[in-house]
C-alpha cells in the first residue's frame, strides 16, 4: 500500500521529518511518500496560511503522478481535509482528528499542546467541527513557533512538557495530544516526563489510514463528500510551471 503524507507548509526539512515519523510506525509493505506543497507559507500559524495551505495541499496531491491508497494531511487544525475527500476516492485522514480520536481510547479527557497561542482558537474550532471537543480538557500553547520546533528541539520538548504537566494537574487531562505536525517524533520524550500517554498525530493517522485501506473502506460519496459537480474552474492547477507529465488529468472534473 502507498500512503501520501502531505505537509501543509513549504519547509522541505519538516516534510522529511514528518515522513520519517510516518515510516517508523508504518507496517511492513506500506510505502510512505512525503509531499511538500509547491506554494504557500514556510509554516502555518494562522487562518490566512491555513486556507492557503488547503489549496496548496489539494494542488500537490492531485499532481502526484502515481497510484496511491490513502492520503494523510499532516497539519494540526488546518483546513482542507473536506476538499480532499470530495476530490479523491481513497481514504483521507487528517492528523487533528486522528490524534484526538486516538486519545479518546486512552483516557477520559485529553489536552492538546500546540505551538503559538494564536493557533489555539483554530484548533478548538476544528475539534468542535469534527465533534471531538466534548472530551477535550484544554488546548494549550507552548509558545514555540512551528519552525522553532526544528531549530530548537530540546527547548521545544521542555516547553511542551511544561504545558503538558499543567494540563494534567490543572485541566485534569489524562492524555496529551501533540498539536502540530512539526512535533512528530517528540512523543516518547514527552511521555517519559509527563507520565501520561502522549499521542502523535502523524503516527495515529498512519495506523488509521492503513486500517481503512485493509478494511476496504473509504469516504462516503452519497452526499457531503460527493465529487465536485463538473464546471469550469479557471486557473487550476495553481502550481506555476508544472510539467504536463506531472499534472493529474481531470480528477473529478476540476482541472480546467
Amino acid at each position: 500500500m502507498r500512503i501520501l503524507v502531505a505537509n501543509v507548509n513549504t519547509t522541505q526539512s519538516m516534510t522529511d521529518s514528518i515522513a520519517a515519523q510516518a515510516r517508523s510506525i508504518a507496517a511492513p509493505g506500506t510505502e510512505i511518500v512525503g509531499l511538500t506543497p509547491g506554494f504557500g507559507a514556510d509554516s502555518c500559524e494562522g487562518n490566512f496560511e491555513s486556507y492557503l495551505a488547503a489549496i496548496a495541499v489539494m494542488d500537490r496531491v492531485l499532481r502526484y503522478p502515481e497510484p496511491f491508497d490513502a492520503v494523510i494531511q499532516a497539519g494540526y487544525g488546518e483546513h482542507g481535509r473536506e476538499g480532499l475527500q470530495e476530490l479523491l476516492d481513497v481514504p483521507v485522514v487528517d492528523i487533528t482528528e486522528a490524534a484526538a480520536s486516538t486519545a479518546m481510547f486512552l483516557g477520559h479527557k485529553y489536552s492538546v499542546i500546540t505551538t503559538l497561542d494564536r493557533a489555539v482558537p483554530l484548533i478548538e474550532d476544528r475539534l468542535k467541527l469534527a465533534g471531538l471537543d466534548a472530551r477535550c480538557a484544554s488546548v494549550r500553547a507552548s509558545g514555540m513557533a512551528v519552525l522553532e520546533l526544528e531549530e530548537e528541539p530540546e527547548r521545544a520538548v521542555e516547553a511542551i512538557i511544561e504545558q503538558a504537566l499543567i494540563a494534567v494537574r490543572e485541566d485534569k487531562a489524562e492524555v496529551i495530544v501533540l498539536g502540530c505536525g512539526g512535533m512528530a517524533g517528540l512523543d516518547e520524550a514527552i511521555r517519559r516526563r509527563a507520565g501520561v500517554p502522549v499521542v502523535d498525530g502523524v503516527a495515529s493517522a498512519v495506523t488509521i489510514a492503513e486500517g481503512l485501506v485493509r478494511m476496504g473502506l473509504s469516504t462516503s460519496k452519497v452526499r457531503t463528500y460527493a465529487a465536485p459537480r463538473p464546471k469550469t474552474v479557471v486557473g487550476w492547477p495553481l502550481s506555476a510551471g508544472a510539467a504536463p507529465s506531472d499534472a493529474t488529468p481531470a480528477v473529478a472534473d476540476v482541472a480546467g
